[in-house]
């Protein structure tokens, strides 16, 4: 008998050839197995009948999102409009206390064949509101006969997009198709998980959790089926990812790099442009340990912004030009290479480590002496951009790789700094959006994890502050005093796709602006549709001190630093998410001057927003900040070629809420692959053909960092 996972969608009585395309394209469903694990996004209990006289009461008590509501009377009559190409039905529906419009866009011949008028019915949606009248847009109806059978209790909502509502796969439909797919499987369905995990740990079975979980009959059920199914959930990806790390270390081994030698100790005595924090001693000896093992390194090197992280990725990069290699460090963008290039040689000076930058930019006379120079192993450090992932260059000996702003990058373009070694290079990925440790232990779940937690000594903390539109005239004193005392600043403006037109006017009209209100000052402007040249020059003017306003989009988010700097303006900043606003602040306040992060909006906010500029206000803790971004925001995706799109989204655990079942499930995980790292003894049987078949369509990228 063919498993869940293997049975078309299409086959499942009441779906078909057309209705199985739908489910493919809408929500991805394909098999049996994907339809079971298309959860519900929430619950409402139809245990009530309200009468049509209390609508406006329920109406007006929920501004923000209107509840489902079931009421139970007789459709008096139907009446049919057009309106171009858009044909409407409206029902009359009425009960003792008043009446509502229930209007069908679709399906109304099935409506008028199905549901004629003077009987009795219970429908059940949302009611919206206009002119003081009430109305249903597509609600679901049943004959009051099937009362006791529809209105019992929680009823389960799908989310479903308007094709499938054109298709009448709404989410009554999607319930309808999953009692019957879980009618079909007699004698139940095969467990997933082994029978000492579900005792160890209390969990219910399979079969029952997912009866519960689509029809519960209680929420104390539901809630020990959704604990399951959010287990077994974050226990495969834990499994998966301790397994490729014990794979990865077992297998690949690194170049071994234990000497400490003429470059990194002129460095140290000479060059050091300040003493090393705690945390940056800890961290470079942590670094070392990983790199003269004998074994591959892949640690993940976290620290908030200005916490000093090119200065140990530079120091790891010693070690690897101490022990004959070479290194290289991919930023991912020519502004952030660039700065990248210039920071390496002022630290380095004439210690004698050649650095070069390989950019989209290098014309092709340098670019071609460039790949001869690291070909041959005379380059000691290349600092680039995508451009060193290209075909045409190959190291001599690459013995670290450096990924800077980690998420900027594809897994797959970062696979292919692999190929440019004959031995496998060790990697150190930095990245200055600190991590949620729950989302760490997933996406980052197969790395060792370094964390830089303190600031260099004098580092003084921004004053970040809410300012409204209304008081732009308070704001230009506040600058123009600030310039006065010879600092630069920031002004950014949000860039949205989906607003690109509306978004380059407003930065241009600012731009304008600045120019306008200060004549005495030169103002530059950076975007992404100007060319690298032309966007180098304008930072170029800004950093050497001849402009003192850039206008910019967030193009300077990352990498940038000009310490003159001391005020970052953030216009519209309602437009973005705290992670970024943490990251422009971090633009700021890197000199010994006390810097400011002025957050510009509107007064019309929604509560959301409100709490989430309030954070930013409130802390400078990066990591604080992570985690509320977290709980604002969710995950995302967990793990993939791309941070989003086409990893393995979670379907029913909720990082920002299940720290706890995601430990317990990393700690089953961890011991169960200690005993067994292959999982090939015969009480891992169902495990790891369970973990084969969820993974199995997709290429392990968890090797490649």
């Amino acid at each position: 008998m063919m498993s869940l996972d293997e049975q078309n969608i299409m086959y499942l009585p009441g779906v078909g050839p057309r209705r199985a395309e739908i489910l493919k394209k809408e929500i991805d469903v394909t098999t049996y197995d994907d339809l079971l694990h298309y959860f519900p996004y929430r619950y409402v209990d139809r245990s009530r009948i309200y009468t049509v006289s209390e609508l406006e009461h329920i109406v007006s008590g929920h501004s923000d999102r209107v509840p489902f509501v079931q009421l139970r009377g007789r459709i008096t009559g139907y009446q049919a409009s057009e309106e171009g190409r858009a044909k409407r039905l409206v029902a009359r529906f009425a009960d003792s206390t008043g009446a509502v419009d229930l209007v069908w866009f679709h399906g109304q011949k099935f409506i008028l064949d199905k549901y004629p008028p003077g009987r009795e019915y219970l429908i059940f949606g949302q009611p919206k509101e206009y002119m003081h009248e009430f109305s249903f847009i597509h609600p679901e109806i049943d004959p009051a006969d099937r009362a006791a059978r529809v209105s019992g209790g929680l009823v389960p909502m799908y989310h479903t997009t308007e094709l499938m509502k054109r298709a009448t796969l709404h989410s009554r439909a999607i319930r309808d198709l999953i009692y019957t797919l879980l009618n079909t499987v007699s004698g139940g369905l095969p467990e997933t998980l082994p029978a000492w995990i579900l005792e160890e740990r209390a969990l219910a079975p399979l079969t029952e959790s997912m009866r519960q979980i689509h029809f519960p009959e209680s929420a104390e059920k539901l809630r020990a089926a959704q604990h399951r199914l959010k287990f077994e959930e974050l226990f495969y990806i834990q499994l998966n990812i301790l397994r490729t790390a014990t794979l990865r270390r077992n297998k690949l081994q690194g170049i071994p790099c234990p000497r400490v030698g003429k470059a990194f100790n002129a460095f140290y005595a000479n060059r050091l442009p300040f003493a090393l924090t705690g945390a940056q001693k800890r961290v470079v000896h942590e670094i070392h340990d990983d790199m003269r093992s004998g074994r591959q390194m892949n640690r993940l090197l976290q620290g908030d912004v200005g916490s000093g992280k090119t200065l140990v990725a530079l120091m790891a990069m010693l070690l690897a030009v101490d022990n004959g290699c070479q290194a290289c460090l991919m930023a991912p963008t020519e502004i952030l290479a660039g700065q990248h290039f210039a920071t390496l040689q002022e630290l380095l000076g004439d210690i004698g480590v050649r650095v070069e930058l390989l950019t989209g930019s290098t014309t092709k006379r340098r670019r071609s002496a460039l790949l001869l120079a690291v070909a041959s192993g005379e380059v000691d450090i290349l600092i680039g951009t995508h451009a060193l992932i290209e075909d045409a260059v190959v190291f001599h000996r690459l013995g670290l790789s450096v990924i800077d702003e980690q998420h900027r990058f594809g897994v797959e373009q970062r696979s292919k700094l692999w190929v440019k070694s004959t031995y496998v290079p060790h990697v150190l990925i930095m990245t200055a959006t600190p991590i949620p440790r729950t989302l760490a232990m997933t996406v980052y779940g197969d790395l060792d994890v370094s964390v830089i937690d303190e600031l260099p000594p004098g580092r003084k903390p921004v004053k970040t502050v809410h300012r409204y539109d209304a008081k732009k005239a308070e704001l230009y004193t506040f600058l123009r005093t600030e310039i006065g005392r010879g600092r630069q600043v920031y002004v950014v403006y949000p860039l949205i796709e989906e607003n690109e037109t509306m978004d380059y006017k407003a930065l241009e009209q600012g731009y304008e602006t600045f120019c306008e209100v200060f004549p005495e000052c030169t103002v530059c402007m950076v975007h992404g549709k100007m060319k690298a040249k032309e966007k180098e020059a304008e930072m170029q003017k800004f950093i050497r001190g001849e402009a003192q306003i850039l206008v910019a989009t967030t193009v300077i988010e990352v990498g940038v630093n000009v310490p003159n700097a001391s005020v970052m303006v953030i216009e519209s900043a309602e437009r973005f998410g705290l992670s970024q606003l943490h990251q422009l602040r971090g633009r700021v306040g890197r000199g010994a001057e006390q810097s400011y992060c002025i957050l510009v909006t509107g007064y019309k906010l929604s509560e959301v927003t409100r709490k989430r500029l309030g954070i930013i206000v409130s802390t400078s803790d990066g990591f604080r900040i992570a985690e509320e971004d977290l709980k604002l925001r969710g995950a995302g995706d967990m793990e993939g070629t791309q941070q989003s799109g086409d990893g393995l989204s979670l379907r029913i655990a909720d990082l920002a809420q299940d720290g706890g079942i995601l430990r317990t499930a990393r700690d089953v995980a961890s011991r169960i692959l200690d005993a067994d790292p292959n999982l090939s003894s015969p009480e891992n049987v169902l495990l790891n053909a369970r973990l084969n078949a969820l993974f199995r369509r997709r290429m392990n990228w968890g090797l490649i960092s």
